[in-house]
């Protein structure tokens, strides 16, 4: 199990930092975007450009996940934090790019594996009543 975790850890991870770096690389002008084709995923897309800050602060918490779940630090922390994200993605090419839906359900259910493996430090976060340590 340890050697399977290792793999969708290293992958999920390699995933996401390489989707950021593509991003940044565009921004930069080095690569150029490629065309969607008018419809409700290209107004999606725009309505997110459009805020000026999120793309951004999306792009770079894939890279830090990304970098956490590739060196294996933090993982149950990068988990929590890139969740949403996954989420979002999987839903966005649910409702407006089925085609596109593989990667996002890979991460998902890579979260779900890594969510399993690493139970224990979900337990305190699970836990109805919250008990002060003294």
């Amino acid at each position: 199990m340890k050697i399977a975790m290792v793999i969708v850890r290293t992958l999920m991870g390699l995933l996401l930092i390489m989707s950021s770096i593509t991003y940044f690389l565009i921004v930069m002008g080095m690569f150029t975007m490629p065309e969607i084709p008018d419809g409700p995923l290209k107004s999606f897309n725009e309505g997110l450009a459009a805020s000026g800050y999120f793309m951004i602060l999306l792009k770079v918490t894939e890279l830090v996940c990304g970098f956490l779940l590739l060196i294996g630090r933090f993982v149950p922390l990068a988990m929590v934090i890139i969740s949403p994200v996954i989420i979002n993605i999987v839903l966005t090419h649910l409702f407006l790019a089925p085609s596109g839906v593989g990667p996002g359900l890979f991460l998902a259910a890579g979260n779900i594996f890594l969510a399993y493996y690493y139970r224990d430090a979900f337990k305190p976060l699970l836990t109805p009543h919250f008990e002060r340590l003294r």
